[in-house]
C-alpha cells in the first residue's frame, strides 16, 4: 500500500510541475494543455516506459541459450524471491551497473551491463541481481521507470518554454528571464521529487536483496567494487538521459557539480556498513 501512496505522490508532484511549466509557456490555456499532456504522459509511461528505457540503453534480450549462466542465476533468484521469471537483458557497456524495470512483477525486466559480469564474482553478481529483484518484489520498478520518463518529459517541456518564451495570465508575452528560470528549475524540482523517493528504496532493496541471495557480505562487496570500478567510467546513455540514473544500483553519472551533490543514491559507504552489520548478525557469524 505504501508503494502505491509513493507512486501517487510522485505522479501528483510531477503533474503539478507540468502545470507550472505550461502556465509559463501559455498562461491559463498553456497550463490546461500541459496538464492534458501530463495525463497522456502518465498513461504512456505506465504502459511503455520500460521499453523506452531499455531502448535508450540499447539493451538486448538474452535467454538460456545466449547467456546460460546469467539467465539461470536470475531464474534461481526469482524462484527464491517467489517472483515470476523476468525478461533478462544485457547492455554492452564496460561500466559495471544494473537495473530493473517494468510496471509490475508480471511484466518485469532486469538488465545488467557486460562490464558488471566481468567485474564481479558469481556470488557478488547474485547479490546485485537479487537487489534488482527486490525492487521488482517491492514494485519500485513502476515508480522508478515512470519517474524517469516523466522527468524527461518535464525537461523537454521546460526547454520549450525557454526557447519559445512564455505568456502571462492574459496571454501577453512573458518575461524571458522567467522562462529561463522555469527551464532550469522545473527539471531540478523533478529531480528532487525523484530523490525524495529513491534513496530510501535503495536501502530496503539492499536488505531484501541480501536476504534473497542469502549473502549480505557478497552484496556489500559488490557495491564497494562497483563504486570503485565505475568511477571515471560513465555510461553514455545515462549521461544523455540523466533522469534514468536513479534506476541503477549505483549512480552511473560522472558526478560533477550538482549531479554529485544531489545524487539519487545513498552513500555507498553507508550501504556497505548496513549490509556488513546484517552479515555480522547472521547465526554462526564470528564476532
Amino acid at each position: 500500500m505504501f508503494n502505491w501512496i509513493k507512486t501517487a505522490v510522485l505522479m501528483a508532484g510531477i503533474t503539478a510541475l507540468f502545470g507550472i511549466v505550461g502556465a509559463a509557456i501559455g498562461g491559463q490555456q498553456g497550463m490546461l494543455l500541459a496538464l492534458g499532456f501530463a495525463l497522456l504522459s502518465n498513461f504512456f509511461a505506465y504502459w511503455f516506459s520500460d521499453r523506452m528505457v531499455l531502448k535508450m540503453y540499447n539493451a538486448r534480450e538474452v535467454d538460456e541459450a545466449s547467456a546460460p549462466q546469467f539467465y539461470r542465476m536470475v531464474q534461481e533468484l526469482a524462484q527464491r524471491a517467489e517472483l515470476p521469471m523476468p525478461r533478462v537483458y544485457l547492455i554492452d557497456e564496460d561500466a559495471p551497473n544494473a537495473f530493473a524495470t517494468g510496471r509490475n512483477p508480471q511484466h518485469a525486466a532486469v538488465a545488467a551491463t557486460t562490464g558488471i559480469l566481468r567485474a564481479l564474482s558469481a556470488a557478488e553478481l547474485r547479490g546485485v541481481m537479487a537487489h534488482e529483484l527486490a525492487h521488482v518484489k517491492h514494485r519500485d520498478i513502476l515508480i522508478s521507470t515512470v519517474s524517469a520518463t516523466m522527468a524527461g518529459a518535464i525537461s523537454a517541456l521546460a526547454n520549450f518554454a525557454m526557447f519559445f518564451g512564455g505568456r502571462d495570465a492574459e496571454g501577453r508575452p512573458g518575461n524571458p528571464i522567467a522562462g529561463i528560470a522555469v527551464a532550469i528549475l522545473a527539471p531540478f524540482a523533478a529531480m528532487l521529487i525523484q530523490m525524495a523517493i529513491s534513496r530510501s528504496r535503495e536501502f530496503e532493496a539492499d536488505r531484501l536483496g541480501a536476504e534473497i541471495a542469502d549473502d549480505p557480505a557478497a552484496l556489500a562487496s559488490a557495491l564497494d567494487k562497483i563504486h570503485r570500478f565505475a568511477q571515471g567510467m560513465p555510461i553514455a546513455a545515462a549521461e544523455r538521459h540523466p533522469e534514468t540514473a536513479q534506476m541503477m544500483i549505483m549512480n552511473p553519472l560522472s558526478g560533477g557539480g550538482l549531479r554529485g551533490l544531489f545524487s539519487t543514491h545513498p552513500a555507498t559507504e553507508e550501504r556497505v556498513d548496513r549490509l556488513m552489520q546484517m552479515a555480522a548478525a547472521r547465526p554462526g557469524t564470528r564476532r
